[in-house]
């Protein structure tokens, strides 16, 4: 887009003055067409690309039923155990280094050559406070759990300012969910409402608003306790469910009377 000479002048003198460019600009200079962006202090589109090695701790390989092994010969051994394949991989350490080293390492290639990753589901945090406590609720009780200095030097740095920080470890980490996801795959975002509305304008800058398949809204309690006697209780949760494409594949339940659930 061509500049005028007013708009030209504008810059020249803001950039003189150390001011900040309006956005106008930055779209009209860096031909930034995205139609959608959410925009917070301290956003970057710089991301983790750092591989970290694998170690193994432990190898836990349990016989499968034989009624399994009779559909699956060519994966299971006379004896149950697998012969082939990803079995189930549980890998522990900070997601954000994880998922780098999962879409830049040598596990990229078995990754692929086992058909890539369909499905991705999480559950992160989102609350945005500063409650350092672990709440959990058992039937009508609320338990909690205080954390100790060290969980709450890790949730400060982490999100502990606010929404700006929340949004900036949740941006990443999405970005690098979606470059891993198979074009054919689908990614479940369990989120609540304290930022639900910023994390779904994020999943449309990022997968395309065209790609939202549903909005899962699932009722975590009942009505209100004893402590939400002042306000409405807070009873539902969201799950954001996007494709990486429109080829994505979708298998509905069938009850006993075989009417499809949804």
């Amino acid at each position: 887009m061509k500049l005028s000479d007013n708009e030209i002048r504008d810059i020249t003198k803001k950039l003189e003055e150390g001011k900040t460019l309006p956005d106008k600009y930055r779209f009209m200079l860096f031909g930034d067409d995205r139609e959608l962006e959410l925009v917070w202090n301290g956003k970057t589109s710089e991301v983790t690309n750092v591989v970290l090695p694998f170690q193994i701790i432990e190898h836990v390989d349990e016989p499968r039923p034989e009624s399994v092994r009779n559909q699956q010969m060519d994966i299971f051994d006379a004896s149950g155990r697998q012969l082939k394949g990803w079995a189930n991989k549980l890998i522990w350490g900070d997601n954000k280094f994880v998922l780098s080293s999962l879409k830049n390492g040598p596990l990229r290639e078995e990754i692929e050559e086992q058909g890539g990753i369909k499905l991705i589901c999480i559950d992160p945090p989102f609350d945005v406070g500063a409650d350092f406590k672990v709440k959990i609720e058992i039937g009508n009780e609320t338990l909690s759990k205080e954390a100790n200095v060290l969980e709450e030097i890790a949730y400060r740095d982490t999100w502990g300012k606010g929404a700006d920080s929340y949004l900036t470890m949740i941006f990443e980490r999405l970005f690098l969910m979606r470059e891993l996801l198979e074009d054919n795959g689908i990614i479940c975002v369990h989120i609540g409402p304290q930022v639900s509305h910023f994390v779904k304008i994020i999943l449309d800058q990022l997968f395309g608003s065209e790609k939202l398949i549903n909005e899962i809204v699932w009722q975590r309690r009942l009505g209100q306790s004893n402590a939400d006697r002042n306000k409405m209780g807070v009873v539902t949760e969201s799950i954001f469910v996007y494709a990486k494409s429109q080829n994505y594949t979708y298998n509905p339940q069938f009850s006993k009377e075989g009417a499809a659930e949804y």
